[in-house]
């Protein structure tokens, strides 16, 4: 078997036995020149001694699939809104069919107990081929799940999205089992197996643990990190792809194989990775910029989506980049359909050629257990701006920490740091929530949204010994070296060049170029903030959050309080060496 090294646009294998052509999805980066400038060439390989065998849903020739799930979730009634009926809501489900059968598209459809018990949504899903769609189910408790269940229904309506009703953490362990139960016996009876893939807005890991030991649940997936939206807040955690939770906390990643559940959960929704974090500064509620076709000025709109999928293709993301695509029934067709319709013609055109892979929830899930025995290290690249800031980011993600890095007008800041830890048990790992929202959280050391209001924005910021903001220009990102992320950034004073390099433990900060130690971070927030910051030592920051202690560790420079600042840190040798895996 060969080695193929870039560029590759087109391979052809001939097994010698038959002479059968296996198609091989072309490399993206290649593709993406074939585009721009009208390139057109193919490669023929004969293998005279080797069967190869790949499918149409084989990974690119590159070893940084981009992997897209189309995620379709259905409830069976709509509370809120008096024009949304159960046929309307049928009627949603039918023309998502019809338009990923036209296009020939993999996906999930992921089933709420009501839809699940529903003879019509029944006979839709059984006649859909197997080898296209994957059901499953979404993690809603409506009224029949709780009745059939046994127990007493206390919500408003059929539905209830208030956590303490509508979710499983409004439930004690032993009643989410039994709801479990109730949910896996029916889907058997409709369906003849059990399914392989669950989703939830937030799902606790008591029954994620119990969905997957007792019933083979192999993938699941979660809300992106948002702040108050419907009044579920998760916020702090691994930012998009996919992590193996902690047997404590179902939204902390798990830093060892022995304290994790083995099903990865996939981070849903397509976020923005530029704009997103921002939405609603100084307020208590964000909004919303996503992949979701029903947003008129991110997913349903042609020019964000096309921006989206380039930078998602294009831009460093190290073992593999991740979107959900598609949309919950709730939303409606008459909403809904015109970005949907433009978008999956596009994400199949992107198939074609080799630029995404489409699975389903479970093959995703399926993959990333093939590829990872822990949580990997990621990125997410956006190097170009939709928007005329002409702002750029990188996020970065590691079983132990997260980091954003934010360049607005020439300047770099740290936007957000967020510290992981498998010991941390969720509030709902052992007791039921009694209230209508909910709150997931990780360990923040630098929080750029909750720290900032619209007119300050918080940051650990670039700046000279003397204070001054550091200019520079355009940042090259690098993910060539296995686990590791390197971020270039050339200066103008001083002059010379910032390298950033994130692994899964550490950041480390070096200035090559004149004056190597005259520059520091300086963090700053707004000055109603309490930090968890508890002892700044020079070598170590302690911190508490939500009762939670931990710390970071300066393994190179060195941390101090100063005047005007909530912290500043100060370089070695012309290098800051941050560790963010020891408590």
């Amino acid at each position: 078997m060969g080695i193929w090294a870039k560029p590759v646009t087109h391979v052809c294998i001939i097994r010698s036995e038959s002479l059968e052509v296996i198609t091989v999805e072309m490399n993206r980066n290649v593709a993406r020149i074939t585009r721009q400038f009208g390139i057109a060439f193919s490669v023929l390989i004969a293998f005279l001694t080797t069967d190869a065998s790949l499918g149409d849903e084989a990974s690119p020739s590159n070893e940084s699939p981009r992997i897209v799930n189309i995620v379709n979730f259905i409830r069976q009634c709509e509370p809120r809104i008096d024009w949304i009926t159960e046929e309307v809501l049928y009627d949603t489900v039918v023309e998502q069919v019809k338009i990923m059968n036209k296009h020939q598209l993999r996906g999930t459809f992921l089933l709420q107990y009501d839809s699940l018990i529903d003879a019509k949504y029944q006979k839709l899903l059984k006649a859909l081929p197997a080898d296209q769609y994957e059901i499953g189910v979404w993690w809603e408790i409506p009224q029949p799940l709780v009745e059939h269940s046994g127990y007493k229904w206390r919500g408003r309506f059929r539905w209830d999205w208030h956590a303490d009703v509508g979710f499983a953490t409004g439930y004690s362990p032993a009643e989410r089992e039994k709801l479990v139960d109730t949910y896996m016996a029916k889907f058997k009876k409709v369906f003849g197996y059990y399914p392989k893939s669950v989703g939830s807005w937030f799902i606790d890991a008591h029954t994620l643990k119990y969905m997957h030991d007792k019933y083979g649940i192999i993938a699941s997936c979660n809300c992106k990190d948002q702040i108050g939206t419907d009044g579920y807040t998760m916020w702090g955690g691994y930012w998009n792809q996919a992590y193996y939770p902690s047997k404590k906390n179902a939204y902390m990643p798990a830093q060892n194989a022995k304290n994790q559940i083995p099903v990865p959960i996939f981070r849903m929704l397509g976020s923005d990775p530029i704009h997103q974090y921002d939405q609603g500064l100084g307020t208590n509620r964000q909004r919303v910029i996503s992949l979701e076709p029903v947003y008129p000025k991110s997913g349903g709109d042609e020019k964000w989506c096309r921006w989206y999928f380039d930078e998602f293709i294009n831009g460093a993301s190290m073992g593999y980049a991740y979107t959900q695509a598609g949309q919950e029934n709730s939303f409606t067709w008459k909403r809904m359909g015109e970005g949907y319709e433009m978008q999956m013609p596009m994400i199949a055109k992107m198939k074609a050629e080799g630029e995404v892979v489409v699975k389903t929830l479970g093959e995703a899930g399926l993959w990333f257990k093939d590829n990872y025995e822990v949580t990997p290290p990621t990125a997410v690249t956006a190097l170009n701006d939709i928007s005329d800031k002409k702002l750029k980011t990188v996020w970065f993600n590691s079983r132990f920490f997260r980091a954003n890095l934010l360049w607005e007008k020439g300047t770099l800041r740290f936007r957000d740091i967020h510290v992981f830890d498998e010991n941390v048990a969720s509030d709902y790992l052992t007791k039921r929530g009694t209230t209508s929202r909910c709150n997931y959280y990780a360990l923040p050391f630098l929080d750029g949204f909750r720290w900032s209001t619209a007119e300050f924005i918080a940051g650990l910021r670039f700046q000279t010994s003397s204070g001054e903001e550091i200019m520079g220009g355009d940042p090259v990102v690098d993910d060539s070296t296995k686990n590791e992320l390197l971020v270039r950034w050339p200066t103008q004073k001083p002059k010379g060049e910032f390298v950033i390099k994130f692994t899964e433990q550490c950041a480390s900060i070096t200035f090559n170029g004149e004056s190597k130690d005259g520059w520091l971070l300086e963090m700053t927030s707004q000055k109603d903030v309490k930090t968890p910051f508890v002892k700044v030592d020079d070598k170590k920051v302690s911190c508490v959050y939500e009762k939670a202690p931990y710390s970071v560790i300066a393994d190179k420079g060195s941390f101090r309080k100063a005047a005007g600042a909530d912290l500043q840190i100060t370089p070695e040798g012309g290098s800051i060496k941050l560790d963010f895996s020891k408590r």
